[in-house]
């Protein structure tokens, strides 16, 4: 019977072993998307510096090209007013000259400003494009650093699997049912150890006369809280 206990604990420090390499595989798995994330929000940023960088520009051809177009119509008009007959004429002709050159210089004096707010728009896109590459390169590593870290978790997760159906082939049938049943009851926690009378699968203590029983590792003991079966744990000050 003692042999067939030290089985079982065994089988429980695989499953726990599982268990652990499985969780610790999922938080690879977050990881992963963090890092991804953290590159999509890189992208999101350089989209927007220069979606908001070419509407600066495009602004800027077109004050420019209405510039042209006043500046031509300047021209014609002046070359038109040469031959106006009326002073009238001449004069609406002056006011229109004027308010042309009126509009340029305000559509110019926008320009100016424009060209300030492009100069630091590609400079805050230079800026955010040389991040994005070393962040990058970061992801990069982190990503391969964690891909070697899972690959190997996987291999050991490999390595449990076998090591329990080989010692699972070991137990007496009957005790092998009395495990599973009470993993499906303790929330995938079979077997649990005793340390001063206090059972380690829901801390509560024990019966006196169940713990003295149980430190003769003659028969299987159940937990009278959780149900789990349970085994006496030397202290290490115990021979």
């Amino acid at each position: 019977m003692r042999e067939q206990i030290e089985i079982l604990i065994k089988l429980q420090n695989i499953e726990t072993e599982i268990g652990n390499t499985k969780v610790f595989l999922n938080r690879l798995s977050e990881k992963f998307k963090t890092l991804d994330a953290r590159r999509n929000d890189f992208d999101q940023l350089i989209a927007e510096e220069t979606s908001r960088l070419e509407k600066l520009k495009r602004k800027y051809r077109e004050c420019e090209s209405e510039v042209q177009i006043n500046l031509a119509k300047i021209k014609k008009s002046q070359e038109k007013s040469g031959s106006i007959k009326t002073n009238k004429d001449y004069q609406a002709a002056l006011k229109e000259i004027e308010e042309l050159k009126k509009k340029n210089s305000q559509l110019q004096d926008g320009m100016v400003e424009d060209l300030d707010r492009i100069e630091k728009s590609e400079k805050s896109l230079a800026e955010k494009k040389a991040e994005f590459l070393r962040v990058t390169r970061q992801i990069t590593d982190e990503k391969e650093a964690i891909q070697l870290e899972a690959d190997q978790k996987k291999e050991s997760l490999d390595r449990f699997d076998k090591d329990w159906t080989a010692i699972s082939k070991t137990v007496r049938p009957d005790m092998m049912k009395k495990f599973l049943m009470v993993k499906g009851k303790g929330g995938g926690i079979a077997v649990v150890p005793v340390k001063e009378a206090v059972c380690q699968g829901c801390n509560m203590n024990i019966p006196p006369q169940l713990y003295n029983e149980l430190q003769r590792l003659d028969s299987l003991k159940f937990c009278p809280h959780c149900q789990r079966l349970i085994y006496w744990e030397k202290r290490e000050d115990e021979e």
